[in-house]
């Protein structure tokens, strides 16, 4: 029975700061996935890895509980943590039947300090059918290291690497740095996505951003979907993908080989499937 003005409920306390070099060093540690829908298609694409820490006693930290704690080197040893677990957890999605197309979130400054080219060529799956790996970074910091990623650029692209626009509308920047950034999808900040089937501004605002997507020759990717009305109002707005808890929450590797598997098998027990060959359905 959810609480009312008569009941009252203990405080949820934010959870103690746990060092990353602790979560390392004990295994806590841990790389979830949040699934990534085509819009249009209606089926699974990809996957973004995102960095939990799981307390044995305090149960599971949110991020922020423990990234501003991050130093320079604590936050290029998560980076690159990050790029080679979702690297090698690709692998074990796909000897399960799901080609999914990763994404890792990256701060802008680990750009310099990790050699993300170096550890995708060398750690990447051999497979002929290996989509390449995304990277997502945030739209304010990015565009601070405009030269940076441009030199950047080509080494990305040939290790197989591409760059989405994290939060996109949140950090204004400017045409001309949209301009001169190499980068393949521009991802709406949720704050724009909440009520964009009903509010006219952030309507205007995930449409604006859609477009400068595809101007741009790139796919513009919803984060935040939470509601089925505004799932519903990126479709019309041409939106590529989405990404929200309404579709489906981060969650651990293994459990989402698991929901993927329940999806599948539901499938091919049904007499007609709308599902083409060779995709798999949204995992809510």
């Amino acid at each position: 029975m959810p609480d009312t003005p008569f009941t009252s409920s203990p405080p949820i306390l934010p959870p103690r700061r746990v060092p990353l070099a602790e979560a390392m060093r004990e295994g806590w540690l841990e790389i979830w996935y949040q699934p990534k829908i085509d819009l249009r298609r209606k089926c699974l694409a990809g996957a973004e890895a995102l960095a939990r820490i799981h307390h044995p006693q305090d149960g599971l930290p949110w991020r922020e509980s423990f990234l501003p704690m991050l130093d320079t080197a604590e936050v290029a040893r998560l980076a690159r943590h990050a790029l080679e677990t979702a690297l090698g957890d690709w692998t074990d999605f796909a000897a399960a039947g799901f080609n999914l197309k990763l994404a890792v979130n990256l701060p802008a400054r680990t750009l310099g300090d990790v050699p993300i080219a170096d550890i995708v060529a060398e750690r990447r799956p051999q497979a002929d059918d290996w989509p390449g790996l995304i990277l997502e970074v945030n739209e304010g910091e990015i565009v601070r290291e405009v030269a940076l990623v441009r030199t950047l650029a080509p080494a990305l692209k040939a290790a197989g690497v591409t760059i989405s626009l994290d939060d996109f509308g949140a950090g204004y920047s400017s045409f001309a740095s949209l301009r001169d950034l190499p980068f393949d999808a521009l991802k709406i900040d949720a704050v724009f996505v909440k009520d964009c089937a009903v509010d006219p501004d952030n309507a205007a605002i995930c449409q604006t951003a859609i477009d400068l997507a595809h101007r741009f020759g790139g796919v513009a990717v919803a984060e935040g979907v939470e509601s089925m009305a505004d799932l519903q109002a990126l479709v019309v707005m041409g939106c590529d993908f989405g990404q929200g808890v309404m579709i489906a929450p981060a969650m651990p590797k293994a459990r989402l080989l698991g929901l993927l598997r329940e999806r599948a098998h539901a499938a091919r027990a049904e007499p007609q499937s709308e599902t083409p060959a060779g995709e798999s359905r949204a995992v809510a």
